[in-house]
């Protein structure tokens, strides 16, 4: 059993989270063994850096993790996302991707579970995760970059349905 392990989003559109810890690197998959990416997230005195997906189809991971914040960039300068969080009292809230056009996040810790949500009533995704040895910093990350996946790849997949209606 991975130290991390559970699901984002739902039965039918969600992906499945596994990856284990060694102490300083956080190493699974995001979704199944064909649609899902590979997650490798490295955490070395607060600086988080590492990459989900593969070198052509996926993105980076940088920037600053402690126990009482993330604030970390998922891909690049320009085509990116902020992951800005805050930690307090088992309470992890803030916002991915930005004031305007970015998702809430809103999730809790609780006998080594973490749960909650990211992004809204409607077009958001549930989080259910077991934590492990993970810290919850780190986890919080991770749930974060389950949810740009799967974002990412409904995305892809809404336009690839447009494109073969209209061609």
């Amino acid at each position: 059993m991975a130290d991390l392990n559970g699901r984002i989003g739902g039965i039918t559109q969600g992906y499945d989270l596994h990856a284990d810890w060694n102490g300083e690197r956080l190493s699974g998959r995001i979704g199944g063994r064909f649609e899902g990416k590979d997650i490798h997230l490295t955490l070395r005195a607060g600086d988080v850096d590492g990459r989900i997906g593969g070198t052509f189809a996926g993105f980076d991971a940088d920037g600053d993790v402690t126990p009482e914040r993330v604030d970390v960039r998922l891909g690049g300068r320009i085509e990116g996302d902020d992951v800005r969080l805050t930690i307090r009292g088992g309470r992890i809230q803030g916002r991915f991707s930005g004031r305007i056009d970015g998702k809430d996040v809103n999730l809790s810790v609780d006998d080594g579970r973490l749960q909650g949500r990211i992004g809204g009533v409607v077009e958001g995704k549930d989080v259910n995760l077991t934590l492990g040895d993970v810290p919850v910093e780190l986890a919080a990350l991770a749930a974060v970059c389950a949810y740009k996946a799967l974002e990412d790849e409904q995305a892809a997949g809404a336009a690839a349905a447009s494109s073969s209606t209209t061609g």
